[in-house]
């Protein structure tokens, strides 16, 4: 194996990558990049890959959920505040429903570059660089708003180091405090069908917390009531961005990639001899590879060889994603691979990208059953082989929105285009994602009996 540095990935060849036409500008805004304060810590990563190691063990449950590709036209602090407040509430129920303790990571904080099936795409008989997140290029259909421009990635910086301060305060400042279950509601929601159901689970919280406080344990002496943990994710795809915020701890002398707690490596850039796993296996950050339906049992013990050769705990996390009907036929052999092997790794769940189609209407969307077929399936296959299903990865937001069809409180795919605002993947909204966490939580309790 190559000696590594962060730099070693330009050596080997690379899928999904901008071609930048001013290449000194480039480089002018990667060094400058260099320069920035890390968004994140390493006794933050160290931090979560240790949380990781126990849902690897069985013992926690991974809820990762945000957006499918951050803008910087939806930018502000309400649809931050509500995409926390989400996953917020679903932890609640994983927890407190499910009998687990959750490891929240959002989607958030520099989700911006997208892979495409095609570098290029007809608008309007207009031949056009695909639109790969707001990162790289704009999703305006000229050719100016398509040419890839690197000042974009200080733009995202700076959005991705203020998101990171609002998760924090939010975090840390009281928004999180489990007395404020019932302040969580996002609005719609105490429209939803699942109103009562949220509303029972939230008094039962309170009983319990006057019980402790009964017992002399309160906030002021358990600040964990009133606080929580929450790391940020995303694709490492643009891998000059990752480069320029991959920096060398002073105290163990080991390299983070500091643009967020987790990355992960996509199901079309998981090539073994190519960049992506090249310049993730470098860095200490837990680590996410995504397993479609053509990943293969001896595939992905090469992966795991490469990227987690001393057999961590908590550093990998396979996020399975086949679509509702493939899950039984793929996740078996690669289940028994792992454990003829002896391989600690978390499994988790995407049942997002696998049950994608294209709606009569034009819109992408997805089935809110096949989403909850998938998670099912998932479960049942680890139940049958003696293992853990240890998370899930969702992309949903906290907004209204109406991209994914079904659910209890039902969009039909005639109401897709009421508020369809996606910039690439359609989400569940906050109701589809709370009633999952519900319909989860049922499944998590019976697991862990």
């Amino acid at each position: 194996m190559n000696q590594w540095n962060k730099k070693s990935w330009r050596e080997f060849p690379i899928k999904q990558q901008p071609t930048y036409p001013d290449q000194q500008q480039l480089q002018k805004i990667e060094q400058e990049l260099s320069t920035y304060p890390p968004l994140v810590f390493a006794g933050e990563v160290e931090s979560l890959k240790s949380k990781l190691a126990a849902a690897t063990k069985g013992n926690a449950f991974l809820l990762q959920g945000g957006d499918c590709a951050e803008s910087f036209a939806d930018f502000n602090a309400n649809n931050i505040r509500d995409s926390f407040k989400a996953l917020l509430q679903m932890s609640v129920v994983l927890t407190f429903a499910g009998g687990c303790p959750v490891v929240k990571v959002g989607r958030l904080a520099g989700q911006f570059a997208k892979p495409r099936s095609s570098d290029f795409e007809e608008i309007n008989g207009v031949k056009l660089p695909s639109y790969r997140g707001d990162i790289i290029n704009a999703i305006g259909a000229t050719k100016e708003e398509r040419t890839p421009d690197p000042q974009r990635m200080l733009r995202a910086y700076n959005q991705s180091a203020a998101t990171q301060n609002l998760l924090r305060a939010f975090a840390k400042g009281g928004l999180a405090d489990l007395h404020n279950v019932h302040r969580w509601n996002v609005d719609f929601v105490e429209n939803s069908p699942l109103k009562e159901k949220y509303e029972q689970l939230a008094c039962q919280i309170e009983e319990t917390l006057k019980f402790m406080k009964a017992c002399g344990l309160d906030s002021a002496r358990l600040p964990i009531l009133k606080e929580t943990s929450f790391y940020t994710s995303h694709e490492a795809l643009l891998l000059n961005y990752e480069e320029a915020l991959t920096r060398e701890d002073s105290i163990s002398g080991k390299m983070y990639d500091c643009s967020a707690h987790m990355l992960w490596i996509g199901d079309r850039t998981r090539a073994l001899d190519e960049a992506h796993i090249e310049f993730l296996r470098g860095v200490q950050n837990p680590i996410g590879v995504k397993a479609g339906p053509t990943m293969t049992p001896d595939n992905l013990l090469s992966i795991i060889d490469k990227i987690n050769p001393d057999n961590e705990a908590g550093r990998l996390n396979v996020i399975v994603r086949t679509g509702v009907d493939k899950v039984e036929d793929t996740l078996p052999a690669l289940i028994r691979a792992v454990q003829r092997e002896g391989k600690k790794i978390l499994w988790s769940c995407d049942p997002m990208h696998g049950n994608t189609f294209k709606a009569s209407s034009g819109f992408k969307t997805r089935e809110f059953k096949n989403v909850l077929g998938e998670v099912k399936n998932f479960f049942a296959v680890h139940k049958a082989e003696g293992t853990h299903a240890g998370g899930i990865h969702l992309e949903m937001t906290g907004s209204d929105v109406t991209e994914c069809v079904g659910g209890a409180k039902e969009i039909k795919e005639d109401a897709l285009g009421d508020r369809y605002h996606t910039h690439c993947d359609p989400r569940l909204n906050a109701d589809q994602a709370l009633e999952l966490a519900f319909l989860i939580a049922d499944t998590l309790k019976e697991a862990r009996k």
